[in-house]
């Protein structure tokens, strides 16, 4: 699937060197998710800059949004966050492939761009807090045996997490 089209129209832009305009556009997301985290669907991705002509084309700079949801990688509780990117582009008429974007007839396209750039603001391991502890720190310990080396299994570590038992059952031949 490709990325929504977003044209942004540069001709005033164009007409003097070095001439600057606000930008504000919001893209409908659809189908951006990492394995943890993703993007409502619909939610906007929300861009707030400015354009400014140069010789061979247009820089646009500003800041990328978007809201996401996901799973904390502790305590897998549903968790929501906002990311924000900053860009700094160059759309040129005779683009340079991966470095800088196309600019066809006046008009960027800002659809692939904030596709990519939100996709790569999300979060790869969102916690819910930053001293989220896990499900029941108590019962499973993640650290070495200290205070609790009573309940340590015979091998000296701490208990065992009893959601990973059938694990014992497997042999590798």
């Amino acid at each position: 699937m490709s990325a929504p089209r977003l044209l942004v129209p540069v001709t005033e832009v164009r007409r003097r060197l070095g001439t600057q305009a606000p930008v504000a556009r919001a893209l409908p997301a659809h189908g951006l998710a990492l394995s943890d985290v993703s993007v409502p669907e619909g939610t906007d991705i929300d861009f707030v800059g400015t354009i400014e002509s140069i010789s061979e084309g247009i820089v646009l700079t500003g800041d990328v949004t978007v809201a996401w949801v996901g799973a904390c990688r502790r305590c897998l509780r549903e968790v929501e966050g906002v990311a924000v990117a900053d860009v700094r582009e160059i759309y040129e008429t005779h683009p340079t492939d991966g470095e800088t974007w196309p600019l066809v007839d006046d008009q960027i396209d800002l659809g692939p761009l904030l596709h990519d750039t939100a996709l790569l603001a999300l979060p790869l391991a969102p916690l819910c807090a930053e001293d989220c502890a896990g499900p029941a720190p108590e019962e499973f310990p993640t650290g070495p045996a200290g205070a609790d080396a009573d309940d340590a299994d015979a091998e000296g570590g701490p208990p065992r997490d009893p959601r990973w038992a059938a694990l014992d059952d497997l042999t590798f031949e």
